[in-house]
């Protein structure tokens, strides 16, 4: 037993011996949470308070279950098979494969992925004649997760919630999932969880058989539950009480996607005469870094507040740089790693953590400048992310319409009804006549090879595709770039997907813009781009590390930078602008989690002005910096304007009203194609392939015309001319 104690403080000894009743144990950043957690359980199975098969204990990853039921088979000396521990889908899987007939399934149910899920939804779609471009799968699939993660089924949605798409709305489109799902005897990840709630409450002898086996729940990272894993747990932690509550009400960050942190704050409210202990010994930071983590937060009203302290007797005082500009900031970043390498640092102990992955861009392009390695954790680096490559094949089938690869990944990119037979056509007709597709797809309109729906959108797609060559000779390569992702729609695909992730994607467009307008030709953009994405990995094992904030949770470092701390960015301007105060205190408590990966040396920096979509916008300090104390900041260089406490006078948290960056400046007549103001609805048109014609609609750049011979199609009107 002396074992289980020695190497915990006094806090995590009464966390580990108090095993009767609700307890909560405010864990804040590196004060050992998952030995209190490990050593709980060693506890109690040695005093035999309970069986193996007794101990609930749940966690987010599959990386923390595994590495708690290592230590706790390390400590115990033998292995713990058949032990409850597992992510709260983990859990609620086993339980329902007990219980496959009350749910309403069959034996060997299957659980399917994301992409199989929007494919049922996109069949949906179609049955219900709603438009899949305009409103995408993924659209319904994460609108359904996040009812899914409040305990909502499609028979009780609220109101406001229940939006209308087309003639449909969300509730026929989520009843008609779920009642697909279960044609095919399938669950997605968001039934694990929901389908054992509703046997609960369905079934009452099934309820007191998971209760009396659980003695003991214990629950790590408390904060970031959602709702339906809270009402689970609570269910299940009814007859004895024994719940044990591990997390941080500084570090809950993921509201987007569902998290509560209601759900600690309230904990003491849930379960009566629950006793709170807050674990502030840090084990991981300098004292200098605790200081400034600690004032930040101490900001934030929604929490119920602990002081972090340590042993630790390093001294290195927190930095701020202010960079004239974003390049500037990344060339000190780049700069500064290869001094801190030189002081026998290595790579893979520093890490630069960043708000948005559009900040990447510029820090990736230095760190290739200066032939540092690093890697982009919990993502591709920029130009291997997905929207960035199908951005790139626009370009490259621009460039050159050879590039068959290109036209491949872009020809159904968004979906367009131009499905695999259409392609195969396609490229028998290239192959046939020693062409590109490109040239095939050109060549075939007006010869009934394809269905007049595809000929028309494969017109549309050439037109596009020919313009932007046009583009090349008159405007900026940003430009060029965003008349074609413009036009094409595919920004709005993404843009109506309202994910965190397609944000994102959003996001990284616009930084590719303003990327491309450094450039003097596509043809040197597109050399470097290949050079940077093919460059031989080396120091595979130590590689500097670039990730967000949100993705650097539960991680630590060396060395920390933190980039981009301005109005807008850090705090998170959209974010405010959806959520009010409440956005303002989570990004807090965002910065909060950054600024506690450092270790031994924490770097926070800002720019006075940043390349934000193709324009330089002037920045002002995030607020954020105005609420740490001056004296616990170490000035790295004057560019003037530091923030030091005159400054800070003249800007109080209250009076900031941040504003959003402005968006890159476009003047349509710069994108669209030049307009025939002679053409007019019902007018005899001539197009070089279709022939004659009449003008049935005209709708902004685009004509409707019913070509004496080919039929209806829709023409951009440049490329009509009067009879």
């Amino acid at each position: 037993m002396s074992d289980i104690f020695e190497g915990l403080n006094s806090v995590q000894q009464e966390a580990v011996k108090n095993t009767e009743g609700p307890l909560l144990v405010l864990a804040g950043a590196g004060t050992g949470k998952t030995k209190v957690l490990t050593s709980r359980i060693v506890n109690i199975l040695n005093q035999r308070l309970a069986k193996m098969q007794e101990i609930l204990a749940v966690t987010f990853t599959n990386k923390a279950s595994k590495e708690m039921k290592e230590r706790i088979e390390g400590m115990l000396g033998y292995p713990i098979d058949g032990f409850w521990i597992g992510t709260f889908h983990s859990i609620g899987l086993r339980i329902i494969k007990r219980h496959v007939a009350e749910v309403g399934l069959k034996n060997n149910f299957t659980i399917v992925d994301t992409d199989d899920c929007e494919k049922i939804i996109k069949q949906i779609l179609v049955d219900k004649n709603i438009d899949g471009k305009k409103f995408p799968p993924s659209l319904f699939l994460n609108l359904i997760s996040r009812l899914k993660d409040k305990n909502i089924m499609f028979d009780n949605i609220p109101e406001q919630e229940n939006t209308k798409f087309d003639n449909c709305s969300l509730q026929d489109i989520y009843e008609s999932y779920q009642n697909r799902l279960r044609s095919l005897n399938s669950v997605d990840f968001g039934d694990l969880l929901l389908l054992c709630v509703d046997l609960f409450r369905q079934f009452p002898d099934v309820l007191a058989k998971w209760q009396n086996q659980f003695k003991y729940i214990l629950v790590d990272e408390y904060q970031d539950t959602n709702t339906l894993q809270y009402i689970f747990i609570r269910i299940l932690g009814l007859k004895y009480g024994n719940v044990c509550a591990v997390g941080d009400d500084d570090q809950s960050i993921y509201s987007w996607r569902g998290a509560e942190i209601a759900n600690i704050l309230k904990f003491s409210e849930d379960f009566s005469n629950a006793k709170v202990l807050r674990l502030e010994q840090n084990y991981r930071s300098t004292n200098p870094i605790l200081k400034v983590a600690s004032q930040l937060i101490a900001k934030n009203d929604n929490r119920f507040g602990k002081t972090l302290w340590t042993e630790n007797t390093l001294e290195h005082k927190v930095k701020l740089y202010e960079a004239f500009n974003s390049k500037q900031e990344a060339e000190f970043i780049s700069n500064t790693i290869e001094d801190c390498v030189r002081k026998n640092y290595q790579y893979k102990n520093i890490a630069v953590l960043v708000r948005s992955t559009f900040q990447m861009r510029e820090i990736e392009e230095r760190f290739i400048y200066n032939a540092i390695p690093y890697k982009v954790v919990g993502g591709n680096k920029f130009y291997d992310r997905m929207e960035i490559k199908d951005a790139i094949a626009y370009l490259r089938i621009v460039n050159q319409s050879y590039d068959d690869l290109a036209f491949l990944r872009i020809i159904n990119t968004p979906k367009r009804g131009i499905g695999d037979s259409s392609i195969d056509k396609i490229r028998q007709y290239a192959n046939n006549n020693m062409i590109s597709m490109f040239e095939s797809a050109k060549r075939i309109i007006g010869q009934k090879v394809v269905s007049a729906k595809v000929e028309n959108e494969l017109n549309i797609f050439v037109e596009l595709i020919d313009h932007g060559k046009q583009l090349l000779t008159e405007k900026g390569l940003g430009s060029v770039a965003e008349y074609l992702l413009k036009e094409s729609g595919y920004v709005a695909m993404w843009e109506l997907e309202k994910s965190q992730e397609a944000k994102s994607r959003v996001e990284n467009i616009k930084e590719l813009y303003t990327a491309l307008d450094s450039y003097e030709n596509l043809e040197t953009f597109l050399e470097n781009v290949t050079l940077s994405t093919s460059k031989d990995d080396e120091h595979e094992d130590n590689k500097a590390s670039i990730m967000t904030m949100h993705g650097s949770k539960g991680l630590e470092f060396d060395v920390v930078f933190l980039s981009g701390w301005e109005e807008g960015i850090m705090p998170n301007q959209r974010s405010i602008e959806e959520t009010g105060d409440l956005a303002l205190q989570e990004e807090r408590r965002l910065a909060y989690v950054g600024i506690t990966r450092a270790k031994k040396e924490l770097y926070i920096s800002y720019a006075n002005n940043r390349l934000m979509y193709g324009n330089w916008q002037s920045c002002m300090p995030s607020r954020f910096l105005m609420e740490i104390p001056a004296e616990l900041l170490d000035k790295v260089k004057d560019t003037g304007g530091y923030i030091n406490q005159g400054y800070q006078n003249n800007f109080t948290r209250d009076s900031f009203t941040a504003k959003k960056p402005a968006p890159r400046t476009v003047d349509d007549s710069d994108f669209v194609m030049p307009k025939n103001t002679g053409i007019k609805v019902g007018q005899r048109v001539v197009h070089n392939t279709m022939g004659e014609g009449e003008v049935q609609q005209l709708q902004g750049i685009v004509a409707t015309v019913k070509f004496d011979t080919s039929g209806t199609k829709k023409i951009m009107i440049s490329f009509l001319k009067g009879v």
